[in-house]
């Protein structure tokens, strides 16, 4: 059970929830809905990092902030492989990380 921003609960509902009118139409269902678990998976994943690396940042402590961005760097780049996030994204976000790995000497 989920709850919205007024506070009812409800189900979420997922893809294979609606008939499907086919064979073909009911597996590409169960595909979307497993691809978007992962997806879902990955993107939370690149967040957390993200999450993590900033909180190595605030300690200032360069040892820890540097295995925290070596391991982000890592799953930011499974993230772009895989498609869930865009290299352009990726690239960005190291070169910051990597700027801030610079300024905290």
């Amino acid at each position: 059970m989920t709850v919205n921003a007024y506070g009812a609960k409800f189900a979420p509902l997922k893809f294979s929830d609606f008939m499907a009118n086919t064979p073909s139409a009911a597996k590409r269902a169960r595909q979307t809905e497993r691809r978007s678990l992962i997806n879902r998976r990955t993107n939370t994943s690149v967040k957390n990092q993200l999450k993590a690396v900033r909180e190595a940042f605030k300690t200032g402590k360069k040892d820890v902030a540097q295995a925290a961005a070596i391991e982000f760097v890592s799953t930011l780049d499974k993230a772009v492989k895989t498609g869930n996030v865009h290299r352009n994204t990726a690239s960005r976000h190291k070169s910051a990380v990597n700027r801030a790995l610079v300024a905290l000497h």
